[in-house]
């Protein structure tokens, strides 16, 4: 078993743009206004997300990587700018037909995409921003680093 020092995090940072509109079919225009605020404009409105990456493992004595950077960009590009990029999640995401596309539903959509592809020995944390100051993190460590 790997001792915790033989440990390295490597981070993939990347970015996408979508749109979506926060409102619960169940509750009146003003209902949703009222909690998601301009979020809940019926004609939607757009974000410039940018992405966090974080995979840690231990590096393969041969190659030195944990994970070879450019296959973790293919995972981006396959499973994340592929269904995300230049949508609306609300109308072009199968993912998203259930659930609202809040930052916090859509790190956790991610991560199940990008975890998924990972060797089970790697962990994974998925790091989101909506705006520069709002921002969620899947799963959460409690760190705060």
């Amino acid at each position: 078993m790997a001792n915790q020092l033989d440990k390295v995090a490597v981070f993939r940072k990347g970015h996408f743009n979508a749109a979506h509109r926060l409102a619960l079919p169940q509750w009146s225009e003003e209902e949703n206004f009222a909690y998601f605020g301009p979020c809940s404009y019926a004609n939607f409105h757009g974000h410039n997300y940018e992405i966090i990456l974080k995979v840690v493992g231990t590096p393969d004595p041969l190659t030195g990587y944990v994970i070879d950077l450019k296959i973790l960009n293919q995972y981006l590009e396959e499973e994340v700018y592929s269904r995300f990029d230049h949508k609306n999640l609300n109308l072009d995401t199968d993912l998203f037909q259930q659930q609202l596309p809040t930052a916090e539903n859509i790190v956790k959509v991610i991560y199940q995409l990008i975890r998924a592809r990972l060797k089970p020995e790697l962990a994974l944390q998925v790091r989101l921003y909506e705006t520069p100051r709002n921002f969620v993190e899947y799963p959460v460590t409690l760190d705060f680093q």
